[in-house]
């Protein structure tokens, strides 16, 4: 049997409905599976103050408990059948425990009641009008570029506990991650938790599709000559080659080295040359430079 509701909730026999449901607010906050993930005993305290609720939250049920008609389980006692008869008044010896005062407190329906405790948003349905399932709630999560490409583990701070969530490969910006269990509490079982990626802007890389575009910073020699240069990828640096006479704009592709799809194809790195002068124009350069414009002189083109 059933402990006694009052006792469960903390409150008086004389409580007012509004003292009930704050006693209720206040210990199913603090019990509640979701906030003790694991923790048996608070999931049993959490089952038997939402039983006493549900009894002292209904004007009826509170009444025949009151009057020793029903007992803290809400099954009828001796006393009640003596007053009908096991069968008497045209009533099962049960009695008629379900009700039209489903749940409300001189007017205020125990859906609404709920809703207000879990933010307004549980709502009301289910099958004959009892509570449904927890209101999802969202969050935005922002992330570097590197996690959406090669994936990562996320610890997310959120409402007073913390949410492990396993960023995949690809993930997209704006793309939403369900937490199922993980929203508002409700009597048909909590809601889910969305939470909106959002992806950083990048330093080094753009996004242009599935594939990243860098800058490849490379000198006046190298440009010429042909030479390595060093370029930062996502997996870490490589060595390109850049070829003889390279002008900037010109592009390097690094292939599978960019953002993966929904089918799990990689895009491509495109390395766009950009040459670079020196810090400082020594004496020698700037003779090199008046040499080459006086007997070389050429005007660059744009290309097409």
């Amino acid at each position: 049997m059933a402990q006694d509701p009052y006792q469960e909730l903390g409150v008086a026999r004389g409580a007012s409905a509004e003292d009930i449901r704050k006693a209720f607010r206040k210990l199913a906050k603090k019990h509640h599976p979701d906030v003790n993930p694991g923790d048996k005993a608070a999931e049993e305290k959490f089952k038997r103050v939402a039983s006493a609720f549900d009894l002292l939250g209904d004007v009826d049920k509170r009444k025949k408990f009151d009057a020793g008609e029903i007992d803290a389980d809400g099954r009828e006692t001796a006393r009640a059948y003596g007053q009908q008869g096991p069968f008497g008044g045209g009533g099962s010896p049960f009695g008629d425990m379900g009700g039209g005062g489903r749940g409300s407190f001189e007017g205020v329906d125990l859906n609404d009641i709920l809703g207000e405790m879990f933010s307004g948003r549980g709502g009301r349905g289910g099958a004959g009008g009892f509570p449904s399932r927890g209101a999802d709630v969202r969050a935005r999560l922002e992330i570097d570029l590197e996690e959406a490409i090669l994936g990562a583990k996320k610890r997310l701070p959120f409402d007073g506990r913390t949410l492990d969530l396993t960023i995949p490969k690809g993930v997209a910006e704006g793309q939403v991650m369900r937490l199922k269990g993980q929203g508002n509490p409700g009597r048909a079982g909590p809601g889910d938790a969305l939470i909106e990626i959002a992806i950083r802007p990048h330093p080094i890389y753009r996004r242009e599709g599935d594939n990243l575009v860098m800058d490849l910073l490379v000198s006046v020699p190298d440009a010429v000559l042909g030479g390595k240069v060093q370029a930062d990828t996502p997996e870490g640096p490589v060595t390109l080659t850049v070829p003889k006479g390279s002008s900037s704009g010109a592009t390097l592709r690094l292939k599978g080295r960019g953002l993966t799809d929904s089918n799990g194809r990689r895009g491509d790195l495109l390395a766009k040359v950009m040459i670079v002068l020196p810090e400082s124009i020594d004496a020698d350069l700037t003779t090199f430079a008046e040499t080459w414009r006086a007997d070389r002189p050429y005007t660059p083109k744009r290309r097409r």
